[in-house]
């Protein structure tokens, strides 16, 4: 991977969009690299624009984020992006200048239809992508077979109306994200990226930020799991998959489960009734949480992002990484076809890159 693109030349005007807690840690990660400060250039620095969603555990741990984005020297603008109708609206006019003042649009989520419309305005040269997880490694596959822009566990299925709607923006975004002579591409990952769009700069996310910040934790001797939200999005059946946890916790002694921001407070609770184990609801992205400790000397994960960004995140501790493939008897009937192959591609790469062992659930 190359070096930093971004940081010779940045220019006091760059803006970046994010959405969830996580895209917010990788912009500081970016930014870590070379990124001037507010008090360092005078007229802006960086300014972090949080699209703030609504649900209650998303918008905690983006207010802390957003602390330690200010203690970073950074400028926060927070935005009630989904607070009624007309919110949506009133957030794209009151950005629109900054928008088009900006010289660099750093975002989080290619795949969200606000920032593809926000991307519609600007008239930025430079554009970043950090990491929004695992769908970070969909996206870079999407752009560089030139495919129209589809998360992961959407692909395969029929567009809806809003689909066909939002179409020629979608489509409008997708220009705008391929380099050309007169626009720039950097992505900021920390997934292993195997076909490089062309044009396209790739610069590796190290967690160098998170490491010089916090840490290094104390471990404990158990065990500790990582939830995962693909039960909401309908790609695992809950009965199968609350099984599983109750298997792996018994084999391993697992003692604590960190839940996924999305996971729902019902499927929660029934964990915590018929597992024993302690729900665990962070307040920061699971990096930072592991990094400060106490953490598990083993976390156990199903497919997710954690199990190519804790390796990293952790790395000179001895706590380890093991990670259970999702069997393809756990899936829904409303699966995507593309689900258990990309799951499969997020274990298999991960077990290459980090060598993470693999465990089973009985």
């Amino acid at each position: 991977m190359s070096p930093h693109a971004g940081t010779a030349g940045l220019t006091p005007h760059t803006l970046a969009f994010v959405e969830s807690p996580v895209q917010l840690l990788n912009v500081l990660e970016w930014a870590h690299l070379g990124a001037p400060r507010a008090e360092e250039a005078p007229g802006g620095g960086l300014t972090l624009v949080v699209l703030s969603p609504t649900d209650p555990m998303t918008r905690g741990q983006l207010r802390r984020m957003a602390d330690l984005a200010r203690d970073e020297g950074h400028t926060v603008r927070w935005e009630e992006a989904r607070g009624g109708p007309a919110a949506p609206f009133q957030t794209i006019g009151g950005l629109t200048r900054l928008l088009r003042k900006a010289d660099r649009i750093v975002m989080g989520d290619p795949f969200s239809r606000y920032v593809q419309l926000l991307l519609t305005i600007t008239r930025a040269r430079d554009l970043v992508v950090v990491d929004d997880g695992t769908a970070t490694m969909e996206f870079v596959a999407q752009l560089a077979s030139g495919e129209r822009l589809v998360r992961w566990h959407r692909k395969g299925g029929r567009p809806g109306p809003r689909d066909l709607i939002f179409a020629p923006v979608s489509s409008s975004a997708r220009r705008r994200l391929t380099p050309s002579t007169r626009r720039r591409v950097e992505i900021f990952s920390s997934m292993p990226i195997e076909e490089t769009p062309e044009g396209v700069t790739i610069t590796a996310n190290e967690f160098a930020w998170t490491r010089a910040t916090f840490g290094p934790p104390r471990i404990t001797k158990g065990a500790d799991m990582v939830g995962t939200s693909l039960v909401e999005t309908g790609v695992v059946d809950a009965d199968r998959y609350v099984e599983a946890v109750a298997s792996l916790a018994k084999a391993h002694g697992a003692t604590r489960y960190f839940a996924h921001r999305r996971e729902s407070t019902e499927k929660l609770h029934r964990l915590a009734v018929e597992t024993g184990l302690e729900i665990v609801r962070p307040d920061l992205p699971l990096e930072l949480i592991a990094r400060r400790g106490p953490i598990g000397r083993t976390i156990l994960s199903f497919p997710s992002t954690v199990v190519h960004t804790l390796p990293l995140a952790l790395v000179g501790t001895e706590v380890r990484v093991a990670v259970c493939d999702i069997d393809p008897a756990w899936m829904t009937e409303n699966a995507s076809p593309r689900a258990q192959g990309f799951l499969s591609g997020v274990t298999g790469t991960a077990k290459d890159v980090h060598r993470l062992s693999a465990v089973t659930a009985a």
